[in-house]
């Protein structure tokens, strides 16, 4: 018997203290050992630890800890998982599953932020932390205001959109009979092929080297970006720059011929315009009620608005730390006002 055997067998032993006792061998595992290793959550919230967080602190947390990978809106950055989104296409041939769409309970995101993230610092996080994060999520998901408060006494009751599109798992009576079943060994194939790679089929971040090459994949088709209409009182490098600034802004806001709606309004005609007056979009309450209040969308409000969004509109839906830079800004700006209606 291999030494890693005799280590397993030892340690199969050591799992039942009556076996242990018996042996002579180890001892029973004092409680807060135990507690080291009892941390998983169940849907009734049993397994919660005390703690509390809102979206508001958890947007924060989530971009220092988890955009990198997960983009700034919990939108997927590449081919890591995408958050949010995904509502509706369950029922599609290529459905995204996001927390929002298709996750069934909310302990499962707790659980999983709680053992292994964030990337690298699995387990680091402290339980507050972990409540905000998940807090953040749920609001990127449009399914909480960004001031509600996520706690052990409440997340148990949230019921995320999926929870009923799930079923018991029944396979040790419908499939392991058949799985356990002698093989017949009989017209089996004469060959096996690999017909496609996982990263070709976009499903896998690829971050391969030289030494592991892959077939390429046709790059789908995209749309050429719209052409902005430079006047000629504004200077065609700062609209330049300001288009390269707005791909901060283009997981939620579209501009040009054929914009729609995202996340956010299309951002065409927007220079002077009244706040929250896009026909078609559902804007927050507090941006209808900035927009009543007459509130207009000139340079020095965009200035303020884009340098810190709930500065000018405390519960502003926009989830966006803003751009730091006053250039950044001027130059987003710039890029915004060479589109028209």
């Amino acid at each position: 018997m291999s030494k890693f055997l005799n280590l397993a067998l030892a340690a199969s032993l050591l799992a039942t203290p009556a076996m242990a006792d018996k042996l002579g061998l180890g001892r029973a595992a004092l409680p807060e050992e135990v507690a080291a290793w009892d941390k998983d959550v169940r849907p009734d919230g049993k397994g919660l630890p005390v703690g509390s967080g809102d979206a508001l602190v958890g947007e924060e947390i989530f971009a220092d800890q988890c955009a990198s990978c997960h983009g700034d809106f919990a939108e997927g950055i590449d081919n890591w998982p995408k958050l949010a989104g995904g509502m509706n296409t369950l029922d599609r041939k290529d459905p995204l599953k996001t927390v929002g769409s298709y996750w069934p309970h909310v302990s499962t995101v707790w659980d999983y932020v709680n053992r292994s993230m964030p990337f690298g610092a699995a387990q680091t996080l402290a339980p507050d932390d972990v409540y905000a994060i998940v807090a953040y999520i749920l609001y990127s998901n449009d399914l909480i205001e960004d001031d509600f408060v996520l706690s052990h006494e409440n997340l148990a009751d949230f019921e995320l959109p999926n929870a009923g599109g799930f079923f018991l798992d029944d396979r040790e009576t419908t499939e392991y009979p058949q799985f356990s079943a002698p093989a017949c060994m009989e017209n089996c194939k004469e060959s096996v092929e690999i017909t496609m790679h996982a990263t070709v089929l976009d499903v896998t971040p690829n971050d391969l080297t030289d030494d592991a090459p892959v077939e390429e994949a046709e790059a789908p088709a995209q749309a050429p970006a719209p052409e902005p209409v430079v006047e000629a009182t504004v200077d065609p490098a700062l609209i330049a720059a300001g288009e390269k600034v707005f791909k901060k802004c283009a997981a939620c806001h579209q501009v040009g011929e054929g914009a729609k709606h995202r996340v956010g309004p299309t951002l065409n005609g927007m220079i002077n315009r009244t706040a929250g007056t896009v026909d078609g979009f559902k804007y927050s309450d507090s941006m209808l009620e900035a927009g009543a209040g007459g509130m207009i969308w000139d340079d020095a409000t965009l200035h303020a608005y884009l340098e810190k969004p709930r500065d000018v509109v405390p519960k502003t839906k926009m989830s966006f730390a803003g751009l730091k830079k006053s250039e950044d800004r001027d130059a987003v700006i710039a890029y915004l006002a060479s589109f028209g209606e």
